[in-house]
């Protein structure tokens, strides 16, 4: 078994779930970071980084890994869905990446020398001996003591404006917050849906949602996870309260019905899970 480092902790949960599952299926595999490389097509250093948390493995590499591990790839590629969601929330806009200007490409002799007009710069240029000053750089210090002045102008005219307007802004601030920040706090004080839990087909439903294979994890919200709470309050494990919301609480109780039903304990619902559920 191999032992492997601690993952960041930083990393969202839905990810960490993904990273720890593909490493428990590679250890079950018995391959080497290299066998494991020449089977699936990923570089060594490529698997080292998804099994590191520190790169999101692409879909093919999960479902080669789950192949492999003599798994259906389905529930591994809903398992990578679900974390490329986090990542994607973690991850953010990508860099900007410089792009060389048009003296990119200009012959070496040709291209200007780079100029730094600084108090110093000019100091030093008032002291030549010659006491020369080249029309090209009178006419760059012109051009940039006007920018100066007039992003200065500038500044001055939004600083007056800001002032005027800072009683209204002000106080609609607070009102936005205020507002944007109610039914959150409605949402996570009082539940948002009612149960009315009822065996159909042999099924049980809590009239919420019909779905059988949504995979549902921490962190996430919606309809499907108060359907889930409904059957879990059903089966006799609280959840907290019915408010969709999949928090701790939810994820304790997923664990221990998922335990009682002699499935793979992750607190993840999947279809497996929610067979389990609606018995």
């Amino acid at each position: 078994m191999s032992r492997w480092a601690v993952l960041p902790a930083e990393l969202d949960p839905r990810v960490r779930q993904l990273v720890v599952r593909l490493r428990r299926l590679k250890d079950h595999s018995g391959l080497s970071l290299r066998q494991l490389a020449a089977r699936t097509g990923y570089s060594p250093k490529s698997w080292e980084r998804y099994l590191g948390g520190r790169s999101l493995p692409p879909p093919q590499a999960v479902e080669a890994l789950a192949r492999i591990g003599g798994e259906d790839p389905t529930r591994w590629l809903a398992l990578r869905e679900v974390a490329a969601e986090a990542w994607g929330n973690r991850r953010g806009e990508a860099p900007a990446v410089d792009t060389p200007g048009p003296e990119a490409a200009m012959p070496e002799a040709t291209k200007p020398e780079p100029e730094i007009l600084t108090a110093g710069s000019q100091t030093a240029a008032a002291s030549r001996p010659d006491g020369a000053r080249s029309p090209t750089r009178s006419l760059r210090v012109a051009l940039v003591a006007g920018t100066v002045a007039l992003v200065l102008a500038v500044s001055s005219a939004v600083l007056l404006a800001v002032r005027l307007l800072g009683g209204a802004g002000e106080t609609a601030a607070p009102l936005a917050a205020s507002a944007a920040s109610a039914p959150a706090s409605s949402s996570q004080s009082a539940p948002a849906y009612a149960c009315r839990v009822e065996r159909v087909g042999g099924r049980w439903y809590a009239g919420i949602s019909p779905t059988r294979g949504a995979i549902l994890a921490n962190g996430h919200a919606g309809p499907e996870v108060a359907e889930a709470q409904c059957l879990l309050r059903r089966a006799g494990i609280s959840p907290g309260g019915i408010d969709g919301i999949f928090g701790p609480l939810t994820e304790a109780a997923v664990r221990r019905a998922q335990q009682r039903a002699g499935l793979v304990v992750d607190g993840i619902i999947g279809p497996h899970t929610w067979k389990a559920l609606r018995r």
